[in-house]
Formats: C-alpha cells, sequence, structure tokens
C-alpha cells in the first residue's frame, strides 16, 4: 500500500474533484454528528473550521493506494482509513473517506484539516516518517503487499495515466496526474531549465510549453499525448498547482543555476568520466551505462534517436541531471572514436594503461586491509601483518574484491596471465608504500594517546594512580600496556613511548579482552571529555553507551563530574542511533516515547526543554532533545499525562532488575540482527533485551526465530537444549505470551566481543 499527503490552503478544488469523480463512493465521515450529511454540508463544517488558523497547511489530501491487482472490499477498506487517520493523529478531526474507481488500482481519498476547534493547529511533525510506519503496520495487519521502502536510484515510478476520457471530469484525472508526476520529478532532480524539465517528464508523456510576454514574465502549459489517442488540451501550470507556474518554477530553477557547488560537482564527474576512458581500450557504446555504475557509481542513461546514440545523459547523485557535452568536449562519445569507433567490439581494459596499474595496486590495498580486519586472531599491528604477508596469503580477498571483479571481468581473454603478472609485479611495491604509510600513522597514534593519557591525569578525570597499578586499567581502556618504563601498543612492541612509572603493579582484576571497536570509542570519548576532539573528529556512536559496561573497573573510578558530563553525550550518541532503529515502527509522537521507555529511557520537562534521561545512568544526567524533536513531543495533546504513564514501564524494568547496560545490549545486539550473539547472552547468560515488544515481535518474524531453532538441532548437550528453549520461553514472554563495509568491518558490534566463542573465555567482563 502506498499512502501520500499533500497539504493544502485551500481545500474547494481538492472536494470538487474528490466528490465529482465519476462513480465515486463515499464510505464514510469521521468525527461528524451523522453519516448522513450532504457532501456539500461537509465541504461547509471543512472549509469553516480550516480557517479558523491562517497557517498554509491548513488542509490535507491523503490517498492510500493499493497495488494492482490487491481488492478490499468498503467495509474494510474504511476501517484501515480510520486506523490511518487515528495513528496520525487526525483521529478528533472531521475527514472524509472517499473510494474512487477510475484507475486499475483500488484507492480511497481522505480529505481533513490540520485546525482543531479552538482554532490551533495538530503537530505534523514528522509526517512522512510516521506515515511510513504506519503504512507499514497495517500492511502486516490486514495482509497487505508491502510497498518498496528503499527510493530507486535514477527511475522514478510510472504512474497511471489518465483513462481516455472526455469533459472536464478528464481535465481533473489530467490535473492530479500532472501533479503527481511533476512534483516528483522536481523533488528528486535538481532542474535548472524548462527545456530539461521538458526532457524528464518526456517519458511520462507529457508536453511543456513555454511562453513570454513583454515584461519578460515566462508561462508555462502542460499536456498529455500518450501517443495511443488520448491527448488533452494544454493547461496552464498555475491551474495545475500554485508551485507549477512558470514565475515559480523559474525561481527555483535560477537557485539551482546559481548554485556555488554546481562547478564542484561538474569538475567531479568530468574526472570520474575520463579516469574511465584512460582504464579502457574500447567501450561497446551500449555497455557505457553498466560500466560507469559499477567502476565509479555514476547514473546515465544513453540518448538514443532512431538506433543512433547522440550522447548519455547523467543523473548524479547531487542531484543535478548533466548532459554528457556540459563536462567538457573531450568525454563526447563522437570525440573519442578510439574508444567508442569500434562499433560491436568488445568493452576490454587497455592493460598497459597507467591507470590499469593504479587499480590493481587499490585492489591489493584493500586486500592488504581487509585481510586484517577479517583475520581471527589480529595478532600484532596492520603494519606488521603487511610486511608479514605474501600475495598468496591475501589472494582470498583480493578473489572477493569487487574491484577485482570489475577488472577480471574486462581484461582481454588472451592477457589474463599479464593480468596476473602485474598483481605479482605489483605487491612488494604496493606492500612496502602501504607498510610505510601505516607505520607512520600508528606512531603518530601512540603519540596521541601518550598525551591523551596526560591529559586525562591532569584533569582527574578517573580516580587512578601508580600505587596500586589502577592507572593499568586507563592504559588498558586506549588500548596501550605499560613495561619495563616503556608504553606500547596493546598487540605489538613495535613502537614506545619511554614512560619512567617504576615497577607497576597490577590490579586485581583486569580485563582479559577489550574490544578494538571500544577502545576507537572510549579514545574518542576521553578526547571530547579533555576537549582535545575538534569539529572534524570522527563522530561518536552508539557504543559509546557501553563503555562502563566495556570497563567497569575504569569507569567506577570516574570524576562525578566528569561523569555526568560522560553520560548526558552518551545519551545523545545512543538516541540518534535509536531514533534511527525506531523509523518502522514509530506511528506517532507517542510510539516515541514508548520504543524508548521499553529500552529504559524516559523523558521529562526541563528548562531548555524535553530532556531524556535512563536508568542505567545518575538520576541527575540527561541530554536535552533537538527544538525540533521537542515540539514533536509537545503536539501530544495530553502530555502530561503521557509523562506520568511512563513510570510503570521504567519502575517494572528496575523492579525485574533490567536496568543493567547488558539488558540494553542485549536488545542492541537484536535490533543489529546479531541474532546468533544475541541467543548466547539470552540462553547462556541468562540476560533479557529491553526492547518493545512490537521490535522483538518484528525480530523472531525476521530470522531470530528460525537461527535460535537452529541453534537448538545443533546442540548436543541436554543442559544447552533447555537453556536455549528457555530462551525462546523468555522471548515469548516479551511478547506477552502470544508469541559502510569498511566501517562495518571495524564495529565493535562486529569483533571479537560479540564472538561468543572468544568472549567465553573472558572472565571480567558480566552479560
Amino acid at each position: 500500500m502506498i499512502a501520500k499527503i499533500i497539504y493544502g490552503q485551500t481545500c474547494t478544488g481538492t472536494l470538487n474533484y474528490v466528490f465529482g469523480k465519476e462513480g465515486m463512493q463515499i464510505l464514510g465521515y469521521g468525527n461528524t454528528f451523522s453519516q448522513s450529511i450532504s457532501p456539500k454540508f461537509f465541504a461547509s463544517v471543512l472549509y469553516f473550521q480550516g480557517q479558523r488558523n491562517a497557517t498554509k497547511n491548513r488542509y490535507a489530501h491523503i490517498s492510500l493506494n493499493l497495488p494492482h491487482g490487491e481488492h478490499l472490499d468498503d467495509r474494510t477498506f474504511y476501517k484501515i482509513s480510520e486506523e490511518y487517520m487515528e495513528n496520525m493523529g487526525f483521529g478528533n478531526q472531521p475527514y472524509v473517506v472517499v473510494r474512487h474507481n477510475d484507475t486499475k488500482h483500488e484507492h480511497v481519498h481522505i480529505v481533513t484539516t490540520t485546525v482543531k476547534e479552538d482554532g490551533k493547529v495538530l503537530g505534523i511533525y514528522n509526517s512522512h516518517k510516521r506515515s511510513i510506519a504506519i503504512r507499514q503496520h497495517l500492511e502486516k495487519k490486514y495482509g497487505l503487499t508491502p510497498a518498496p521502502t528503499k527510493k530507486q536510484k535514477s527511475q522514478l515510478p510510472i504512474y497511471r495515466l489518465p483513462e481516455k476520457q472526455f469533459g472536464m471530469e478528464a481535465e481533473k484525472g489530467t490535473k492530479y496526474y500532472l501533479q503527481d508526476v511533476l512534483n516528483s520529478i522536481n523533488q528528486k532532480y535538481k532542474v535548472r531549465s524548462f527545456d530539461e524539465l521538458a526532457r524528464l517528464v518526456k517519458r511520462y508523456h507529457i508536453e511543456i510549453r513555454t511562453t513570454k510576454n513583454k515584461t519578460g514574465r515566462i508561462g508555462v502549459a502542460y499536456g498529455l499525448n500518450n501517443q495511443k489517442g488520448y491527448k488533452t488540451r494544454f493547461i496552464n501550470g498555475s491551474e495545475v498547482h500554485r508551485g507549477l507556474s512558470g514565475p515559480k518554477l523559474q525561481k527555483v530553477f535560477d537557485v539551482h543555476s546559481k548554485s556555488k557547488l554546481l562547478p564542484i560537482y561538474r569538475q567531479r564527474l568530468l574526472k570520474q568520466i575520463e579516469t574511465t576512458y584512460n582504464l579502457f581500450k574500447t567501450i561497446r557504446p551500449h555497455d557505457l551505462e553498466a560500466v560507469l555504475k559499477e567502476y565509479q557509481d555514476i547514473d546515465i542513461k544513453l540518448d538514443i534517436k532512431e538506433d543512433i546514440i547522440e550522447g548519455y545523459t547523467i543523473y548524479d547523485k547531487s542531484r543535478y541531471v548533466f548532459k554528457a557535452r556540459e563536462l567538457g568536449k573531450n568525454i563526447r562519445m563522437q570525440n573519442r572514436l578510439e574508444i567508442f569507433g569500434n562499433g560491436d567490439a568488445f568493452t576490454e581494459i587497455d592493460t598497459e594503461s597507467k591507470q590499469f596499474k593504479l587499480e590493481v595496486q587499490k585492489t591489493i590495498k584493500e586486500a592488504l586491509t581487509t585481510s586484517y580486519l577479517k583475520s581471527p586472531k589480529q595478532n600484532g599491528l596492520l603494519s606488521e601483518h603487511i610486511m608479514k604477508s605474501k600475495l598468496e596469503d591475501v589472494v582470498p580477498a583480493i578473489l572477493a574484491s569487487e574491484k577485482y571483479s570489475f577488472l577480471e571481468r574486462y581484461v582481454p581473454r588472451n592477457q589474463k596471465s599479464e593480468f596476473r603478472k602485474v598483481m605479482e609485479n605489483e605487491f612488494p611495491m604496493v606492500r612496502k608504500k602501504i607498510y610505510e604509510l601505516e607505520n607512520k600513522k600508528e606512531k603518530a597514534l601512540l603519540d596521541d594517546k601518550f598525551k591523551l593519557i596526560g591529559n586525562i591525569l591532569e584533569k582527574r578525570i578517573f580516580n587512578v594512580g601508580t600505587e596500586q597499578g589502577s592507572i593499568r586499567l586507563l592504559f588498558q581502556a586506549l588500548g596501550v600496556k605499560y613495561h619495563d618504563n616503556q608504553l606500547s601498543f596493546t598487540q605489538s612492541d613495535k613502537h614506545i613511548v619511554p614512560v619512567k612509572l617504576g615497577n607497576l603493579t597490577f590490579p586485581k582484576e583486569m580485563e582479559k579482552y577489550v574490544s578494538s571497536g571500544f577502545v576507537r570509542q572510549n579514545h574518542l570519548m576521553l578526547e571530547m571529555l579533555t576537549e582535545q576532539s575538534s569539529v572534524n573528529s570522527p563522530k561518536l556512536t552508539a557504543a559509546a553507551m557501553f563503555l562502563p559496561m566495556i570497563f567497569p573497573q575504569l569507569y567506577d573510578r570516574m570524576d562525578a563530574d566528569y561523569k555526568k558530563q560522560y553520560e548526558s553525550v552518551a545519551l545523545g550518541s545512543y538516541i540518534k542511533n535509536a531514533e534511527r532503529m525506531h523509523e518502522p515502527f514509530e506511528k506517532s509522537a507517542k510510539d516515541y516515547i514508548a520504543l524508548f521507555n521499553a529500552k529504559g529511557f524516559y523523558f521529562v520537562k526541563g528548562e531548555k526543554g524535553i530532556e531524556v534521561k535512563s536508568i542505567y545512568t545518575d538520576n541527575k544526567s540527561s541530554c536535552t532533545l533537538p527544538k525540533r524533536t521537542s515540539q514533536y513531543l509537545g503536539s501530544i495533546p495530553d502530555l502530561a499525562t503521557t509523562l506520568q504513564g511512563q513510570q510503570p514501564v521504567i519502575n517494572d524494568l528496575i523492579e525485574k532488575g533490567r536496568n543493567k547496560l547488558e539488558n540494553l545490549w542485549a536488545g542492541h545486539l537484536m535490533e543489529k540482527g546479531l541474532y546468533d550473539n544475541f541467543a548466547y547472552m539470552l540462553t547462556i547468560e541468562n540476560v533479557r533485551p529491553n526492547l518493545h515488544w512490537e521490535v522483538v515481535r518484528h525480530h523472531m518474524d525476521n530470522g531470530l526465530r528460525k537461527c535460535m531453532n537452529h541453534m537448538i538441532q545443533q546442540k548436543a548437550s541436554v543442559q544447552q537444549n533447555r537453556l536455549l528453549k528457555k530462551g525462546v520461553y523468555a522471548i515469548n514472554s516479551l511478547l506477552g505470551g502470544s508469541g559502510n563495509k569498511t566501517e562495518e568491518m571495524y564495529n565493535g558490534f562486529k569483533d571479537e566481543l560479540t564472538n561468543y566463542s572468544k568472549f567465553k573465555k573472558s572472565k571480567g567482563i558480566t552479560f
């Protein structure tokens, strides 16, 4: 099902269209004194209520559209419409649900107002996001076909074309078709002229005419011509929609054309395309689309007229659309006949080119790094791994590389052996170059850690010292160790910094294993607390919230003031991540609160707005929500009652002993889709996830149930089987008895911490 919402300043035209369609059916009215009122009376009610406020978004026109071939009876469709309106916050507003039968797919129109009886305006924050969550909820509840959740990269959906009709009725259908297509085009692309707009809408059978009067004012009109006997008269742009008139579109085009970033985008594309040409000896013209997409991630479409390729159009990720000739003469296919002039010759890479050698070097570099990051035992530093590696050691990583697959596909068949020789010849040079670079980075990083430790001790962020060796806790949490008056990385003695601290003792309890991902997060956090980080520093992730769980001995010694500062920052980092995780389930502002409550977070009114607190941190620690989020929550009519209603949920978690970071971590693993790791915590460690039941149900249906059943079948031990089944029962109780690739490789949630076969050996961390 697809849901669309359009806000407007008037409702007369919309109601005339909705009620005036031939064969329309009024399925029902919402919040009117009777279901027997006339359309004219309802229009008067809606108009007068909407006029009680001067907002531009007084009225809302919503359409719920089923896929072709899917059917709902009138009663069910009205019930779905009611639930949609209730969840969107329009449940107490007057509205009408009208069914139209003029298209191949079934759909209803809902017209309402955002103005309440007292003249105040409903909060329509996050309408699009909430609509998606509500739609997904209704699809699942009523067994409807899910709508696509991902935007198409270069193609817009083909909108329904009005049937061949005559009279005013056909004109109304045409206007809405034009609105759909033109608005979508202008949202997807940064159009710069009417000529460009005409090219983009041509495939939708839309024709554009422009006029200019004596004062230079530009007018525009639109018409349909599907070449199958259906041709409409041209309709002025202002009649189609106020935002589609000539003057208003020209202002938008001027802004896009004068952007200071436009030359930068052109230069980037020119360089990327020239680099592609430099790599190839010949390119079959029809292969250019696939080559540029795979090699440079550039979307293009060949301009073909009467079977002749005249050039190509580039649909850039910046949303600008360029003709190849705009970027430069040298990239036009007609001017590069040495590459494109051989007609249907095979697309082949030039193995003698400089660019080919550069690509081979990139492939080797990527393989050296990947083989280290994916190694089950990262013994030593990356530089040490690189120098020890031989070509045969990284061949598996090379073969798995997308870069290698691309090169191998287009290398001429009779030169495959040459390809391998180039790889062998380039490997020693690349290895040496990468080694020197990483070696330099590692030295600088160790120096940074040494300086950071000095600042931490100077500011007394942690109560650690040399007397009982507790300073070693700080060293370990930053991925370094101390021995013989020297500071070095935990996993290597290659780089050292002289530090004269004498013979330090070891604390009674030390974490046996420390995750590299969390060490990095800890480093970033401590840089922030010592004010060493800058605006350009890497951002903290949700992992920052779990640092006290990973380094309990150290964070127990944290200064109270710094702890409050840390908890506020960690809360903010986690909330940002959680908001993204909640999107598929957040149907309203109340859902926003409920989803966080289930995780152990609650909201209070503060001096600067609404603040969020957690059961895992000190009661004094909080993080103020962004202004827009506060306004979003403030749109709840009974916000005070809703905030009071949080207490039972929060108290229940505390009473059940689920106010530990381990409970939040278990839920986080589930949300990340790391079901094996979550199942271990649930069964072996008996840790319950703090998650909303709806989220738990989603993950059970999404693979968690299958994962746990598979683990039960694989386990031979009766005791382990019993524990696994106990975990399944625990999940059912939660349901109320009803049952960037590089970043991923260097991610605290996918490193050894969540690999229970290794984690089991660690006695210092309790889950």
